[in-house]
């Protein structure tokens, strides 16, 4: 292991602590001294590549491989360099030198990789004319790509980078058994990688069978690790806001119940009830459509996790369209308290207030359904 000058392991330790002004302050006085110590040029051009400047970066790299053309170091400086300055598809040589400086590594075969299947789908891309690529098509061009991404997870079985590399390929051609294999990797490497969390909890909450509540409880379960996720954050809503669509067909349910209790429509087979209803009649009504809030909403509400009932109360604060969906649910069973509860004398008045409740409902519950999705 080569040994750092002590003014070099300081200014790492500045670096460690993101104080690189203050690192490459005492680089550049060292260097002025000692203007061939490698390990100083390495330094000072990660602490260019950490305050975004890779074009001074990859000139501190080029002094490195003046001193040592095969320093692993310094080869992966300027691959590094070269990559924050957009040139993916010039990298290509750097990194396999790297590589055959350093064939035990596995990162720089995993950047390698990336940057091969980069190359290969800008190729195809300027070869056909068109930018789209179909999943076998993709699996054809990135072979090479794919085949060094494995040979770096080989290397490097807990390489993060490795496997998000892998994954992209993967994912890329189509192969979602391996895509949802490295998925699982990645997770155990790092349980709260955003990218991987969000993919499977798409893919879970996107499964056949799987209703509002249950992707509304997966979303918040996955928020939880990833607090800072908007992406995460935003189909936790978009869950929440399915969930109080549905208190729309609850209200729509007791409005029909009401009507059908009342007979609003008789005709030959069922013809209209003598009315007045009696009192215990319209009570039953009343009971009935508590039953279906009851079982409808608020036993489903009162079991759903913490996070999603205080992502409930913050859509309707937050949502013009949720705010829309609970009036349009208040509306409609307004109407059906009303059919049912008074003692009407005849149907005029009970039918007009079905329609009332009925056709604003109808008119939107169509209308605002992409935003359910």
């Amino acid at each position: 292991m080569t040994t750092l000058h002590p003014t070099v392991e300081q200014a790492q330790a500045l670096i460690d602590f993101e104080r690189y002004d203050q690192a490459l302050a005492l680089l550049g006085r060292h260097l002025a001294d000692d203007p061939g110590d490698i390990r100083a040029w390495v330094k000072i051009g990660y602490c260019h590549l950490n305050t975004a400047a890779p074009r001074q970066a990859r000139e501190a790299a080029d002094e490195a491989l003046k001193l040592n053309p095969e320093d692993y170091g310094a080869l992966m400086l300027r691959a590094r360099a070269m990559v924050d300055d957009g040139g993916w598809l010039d990298v290509e040589p750097v990194l396999r030198e790297a590589v055959r400086v350093a064939p035990e590594e596995s990162y720089p075969r995993a950047m390698l990789a990336d940057a091969v299947w980069r190359a290969a789908i800008v190729k195809h891309a300027r070869t056909t004319g068109t930018g789209a690529i179909s999943h076998s098509e993709v699996d054809r061009v990135s072979r090479e790509a794919a085949d060094l991404a494995m040979e770096a997870l080989r290397l490097g079985p807990e390489d993060l980078y490795a496997h998000e590399v892998a994954h992209r390929i993967a994912s890329a051609a189509g192969n979602g058994t391996v895509s949802d294999q490295l998925d699982e990797a990645i997770l155990r490497i790092d349980p709260t990688h955003a990218e991987a969390l969000a993919r499977r909890t798409k893919k879970a909450a996107d499964a056949p069978g799987v209703n509002a509540a249950q992707a509304a409880e997966l979303y918040a379960g996955a928020l939880a690790g990833q607090p800072n996720s908007s992406w995460m954050q935003q189909q936790l809503d978009r869950a929440t806001y399915r969930l109080l669509r549905g208190t729309r067909w609850l209200a729509l349910l007791c409005l029909v119940t009401a009507g059908a209790m009342i007979n609003l429509f008789p005709s030959d087979d069922h013809p209209a009830p003598a009315l007045p209803l009696p009192i215990g009649q319209r009570l039953w009504s009343m009971v009935i459509m508590a039953a279906i809030w009851g079982f409808g909403a608020w036993r489903r509400y009162r079991g759903l996790r913490a996070g999603v009932q205080l992502n409930v109360q913050s859509l309707i604060r937050r949502g013009r369209w949720a705010r829309v969906v609970l009036a349009q649910s208040g509306w409609a069973m307004l109407c059906a308290v009303l059919i049912a509860g008074p003692a009407w004398a005849e149907l005029a008045g009970p039918r007009l207030l079905f329609w009332a409740g009925l056709v604003p409902v109808a008119a939107t519950i169509w209308f605002d359904k992409n935003k359910a999705r």
